[in-house]
């Protein structure tokens, strides 16, 4: 655990955060400013500043909490979909240096932006015509 981390005081009891998933490793809270109702942060108990610090040895088990999460988020009727994203390095937007994982949960029309990939890739296509 880091003194000065946010998601290290939270674990810690020290800031209070509103819990949606907890095992072992784990834990899920909803995110401050979230992008949509249900917006849900996953990261490990022992930190790791970044994605790439993580212990593969973890990664099943982190997809796992990603899993169960959104499962839950389209059995109580909050998604239809979801954006799952790591920001990893100040540079790409990670506010937080511990590994997280946000899950944006979508619906149709909900106005959100987020279409990363999507973008790309319609871009890159527009420029093979």
């Amino acid at each position: 655990m880091e003194d000065d981390c946010i998601f290290c005081k939270i674990i810690k009891g020290e800031i209070p955060a509103e819990k949606v998933y907890e095992d072992d490793n784990f834990i899920g809270i909803l995110d401050i400013n979230p992008e949509s109702e249900g917006h849900t942060l996953i990261f490990p108990k022992k930190h790791f500043e970044s994605f790439l610090d993580m212990p593969s040895s973890l990664g099943s088990e982190f997809v796992d909490a990603i899993k169960k999460v959104s499962l839950g988020l389209v059995r109580e009727g909050k998604a239809k979909g979801f954006n799952i994203v790591f920001n990893v390095y100040k540079v790409a937007g990670q506010e937080v240096p511990h590994v997280h994982a946000h899950i944006i949960p979508r619906k149709s029309d909900d106005g959100c932006k987020l279409k990363l990939v999507g973008g790309l890739r319609d871009k890159k296509m527009r420029s093979l015509k």
